[in-house]
């Protein structure tokens, strides 16, 4: 089939050439070019590239699920590529060892973002933490949020709003099960309600979803807003590699882009104005402060740069990173633990044993639960929260023994290296055993669900302080089981970060063990 520009070019023969005639131009045209680009890879001494389309490139290539797309490409072609997605170049890695030479010799070379259109309207113009630069500026809002926001004393002072909302769930759960049957429960809106309500009281105070919720209304839009996010942010926008789209008028996207971030801005400064009429109610520091107020109070000592717009940024960036994300991986812990249930009898016995039937699973006993960690490790294995990692080259470095070009996108493939048989024995069987001995969450560059390097997510942390103890207390607490006979439906989504297809939906009962504590909740 050949693209549309093609067929335009073809109905424009000149009437003193024959179609034949044109053919064999058009081909010795396409030959040439070809060539060209094999002895400049050659001379150049750059990665090995499959068949490139004049203007488009490699684009032909991608399906709708991209790192599936891309791990196949890599498998034919190789662990390290160059690929060119329209005007673009890309240098696509799927191996550990490359991997490795990006995010460490060459880690502030790969520091940057690539300018996409999300991080124009969304990202303030490239200067939220997310989509900023490498240099001063990001610096700055990492060193911040390292140390003000998400330090392991920041996380401790945030300790109770966890295990408040983690019990908030159980009593959720419990409810309607207090003849002794299974209920079915959307697990998937249950771990986002609760990862959205989390995040929303450590930055300002407040509980959106659940009983005793003042604000019906305003909770209904901020959900609106997440979910939109989550919806047009990880829409590819074709104008980021074909620059000619944007000039003949396809600008659907980013009026979209344009309105959402006009919400998500409004309803953030509505936090903010809330917050300034209060003013700070205890100045003994025994209250614990939301994160507003930690923000406000740096602006009042620096107002000309932690502006009302970076105050923004920064809480944008935090429910951006902090919900969906450990929702998600709680989802597809879960799953795989129903579709395996003698790995969910084991972690049982491990948590029977360290933490009893006497009293709620705490943060505290994470410790003393090497097994969990392990499924957790194997579940952020098999499904990374954010299975390609975007950044841009800001000079020439090597890579792999080949060159690579000043303002190349990296896309580091971790679902494709997460997945990989000559990295791991069996990758899509579920063995959490094999993450025994693990600290962490990184088994090296063989594993490195939250990325690496300069631009490692932060939160980590936080993502596994919740994770752990949502998951946890839901294995202590309650039996479950799948909805019918079928194993759960694996598949995967498409978006900013790695959704189940189909929302999980589960039975559950409280154990008898727990009926005890549980009712009492």
């Amino acid at each position: 089939m050949c693209t549309d520009a093609l067929c335009i070019h073809l109905h424009a023969v000149p009437n003193h050439l024959s179609m034949e005639t044109f053919y064999s131009y058009f081909l010795l045209v396409l030959a040439l070019y070809i060539l060209t680009k094999h002895f400049l890879h050659k001379n150049k001494n750059l990665p090995p590239s499959p068949l490139s389309l004049p203007i488009i490139g490699h684009l032909y290539l991608i399906k709708k699920t991209l790192h599936r797309t891309l791990a196949a490409i890599s498998d034919r072609h190789g662990p390290t590529l160059l690929l060119r997605f329209g005007s673009r170049p890309v240098l696509l890695v799927s191996s550990p060892s490359a991997a490795e030479e990006c995010f460490t010799k060459n880690d502030i070379i790969f520091a940057n973002r690539p300018s996409l259109l999300g991080g124009k309207h969304l990202g303030y113009n490239y200067t939220s933490v997310a989509w900023a630069s490498y240099g001063d500026h990001w610096r700055n809002l990492r060193r911040l949020i390292s140390l003000e926001i998400l330090s392991s004393t920041r996380l401790q002072t945030f300790s109770s709003i966890r295990a408040d909302e983690v019990r908030s769930l159980i009593q959720r759960l419990v409810r309607g099960s207090s003849d002794g049957g299974f209920k079915t429960v959307d697990m998937k809106s249950a771990f986002f309600d609760l990862t959205l309500n989390n995040m929303m009281r450590m930055i300002a105070g407040k509980r959106y979803y659940g009983e005793n919720v003042a604000k019906l209304e305003e909770a209904r839009k901020f959900k609106l807003i997440v979910e939109e996010t989550f919806l047009i942010g990880g829409t590819t926008n074709a104008g980021d590699f074909l620059p000619v789209l944007n000039w003949v008028g396809f600008r659907g996207l980013e009026r979209r882009l344009i309105k959402l971030q006009e919400k998500r801005d409004g309803f953030m400064q509505v936090l903010i104005e809330q917050h300034r009429r209060m003013g700070s109610k205890s100045s003994s520091g025994e209250r614990r402060k939301t994160i507003i107020e930690v923000l406000l109070s740096l602006q009042e000592t620096e107002p000309e740069y932690y502006t009302d717009q970076i105050i923004r940024g920064i809480m944008l960036a935090m429910f951006g990173a902090g919900t969906d994300t450990s929702a998600g991986t709680m989802e597809w812990a879960l799953s795989l633990l129903l579709n395996n249930p003698e790995v969910l009898k084991k972690a049982q016995s491990e948590i029977d044993v360290h933490v009893g039937h006497d009293r709620l699973f705490e943060e505290s006993d994470l410790s003393k639960l090497p097994y969990l960690h392990c499924i957790i490790n194997e579940t952020l294995r098999m499904y990374p929260v954010a299975p390609i990692v975007p950044h841009e080259s800001s000079e020439g470095c090597i890579v792999g023994g080949f060159s690579i070009p000043p303002g190349t996108m990296l896309l580091v493939n971790l679902w494709a290296i997460h997945n990989d048989p000559k990295v791991w024995v069996e990758p899509k069987k579920f063995k959490p055993e094999r993450f025994e001995g693990v600290e962490g969450a990184r088994d090296g560059f063989n594993s490195m669900p939250f990325g690496s390097g300069r631009r490692g997510c932060p939160g980590e942390g936080l993502a596994m302080r919740m994770v752990g103890l949502a998951l946890g207390s839901m294995i202590q607490c309650f039996e479950w089981e799948r909805i019918g006979e079928e194993m759960v439906d694996m598949t995967e989504g498409t978006g900013l970060t790695l959704p189940k297809i189909q929302p999980l939906q589960a039975k559950c009962r409280p154990r008898p063990t727990m009926v005890h504590l549980t009712s009492q909740l």
